[in-house]
């Protein structure tokens, strides 16, 4: 038997950070970078009790993390973050921009405040979480990974979703963009896109058995995927493998955007 990988974790000493950490996706991302050997820096906003059962998890799989509370929207929030993560685990070696907010509603109904919920957590907070991560990784010297978790609603439009999508996009874009600019300093920004996944924010849509028939019918797959399916992408995207990665794409979807 191989035991390389085993004896050799590809993250071991890492310290991650992985915003939206409590549930669905994000939680999937921070129990896979944990197996795979990083400390893991657990954020939440509202679910305290979920995050710790992901620390828990971590911690009996032998190893290290903490629950953090920060509103990503709230640029106040982020300083006292980084500041008990960096007491608890070290500083960021890799950040997982994956914390996101959505509301159905029709381009007619949106109001200000919806604008600028959307705004202020899927693009503001995470370019200047990005900043101080990426300025602490700058002054460390280290070839850092950034990581933004999208949605195949950055190039498809989903219905009574117009803001989502608008800031899913405007993400693509900005991940070039980092990607251009931090590259000279050896960091990578990448981007994980998932497809129709059975998350918390899908699931009130997705009880409707009708709804759920017309999703799986668009992916040549044939099935709905789990947020654990997405564990193994996220662990390469924050290790060794993508080194060269720079700017780029890593699509699960099942094929639905075919």
């Amino acid at each position: 038997m191989n035991t390389t990988s085993q004896n050799n974790p590809p993250l071991s000493g890492k310290i991650a950070l992985v915003t939206g950490a409590s549930r669905g996706i994000g939680r999937a991302i921070a129990l896979g970078l944990a197996r795979a050997g990083a400390h893991v820096a657990v954020n939440y906003v509202s679910g305290e009790a979920a995050a710790n059962e992901v620390v828990a998890a971590i911690i009996a799989g032998g190893g290290k993390a903490v629950a953090v509370r920060a509103d990503i929207g709230q640029l106040s929030d982020h300083a006292p973050m980084l500041a008990t993560v960096r007491a608890a685990l070290g500083p960021i070696d890799i950040l997982f921009n994956n914390a996101g907010v959505e509301k159905r509603a029709g381009v007619l109904e949106f109001t200000e405040a919806d604008w600028d919920w959307h705004l202020n957590v899927n693009l503001k907070g995470l370019l200047f979480l990005t900043q101080s991560v990426a300025r602490d990784m700058i002054a460390r010297k280290i070839k850092g990974r950034i990581i933004n978790v999208s949605s195949t609603h950055e190039s498809r439009p989903l219905p009574r979703a117009a803001i989502y999508n608008i800031t899913k996009g405007g993400l693509a874009m900005l991940t070039k963009s980092l990607a251009l600019e931090l590259a000279p300093h050896g960091i990578t920004v990448n981007t994980l896109i998932p497809g129709a996944i059975r998350t918390d924010m899908n699931r009130a849509v997705l009880t409707d058995p009708a709804y759920e028939a017309k999703v799986v019918a668009r992916i040549p797959l044939g099935y709905i995927a789990d947020p654990a399916d997405l564990a193994a992408a996220a662990v390469f995207l924050a290790g060794p493998g993508s080194a060269y990665m720079n700017g780029s794409n890593v699509t699960l979807d099942g094929g639905l955007s075919l």
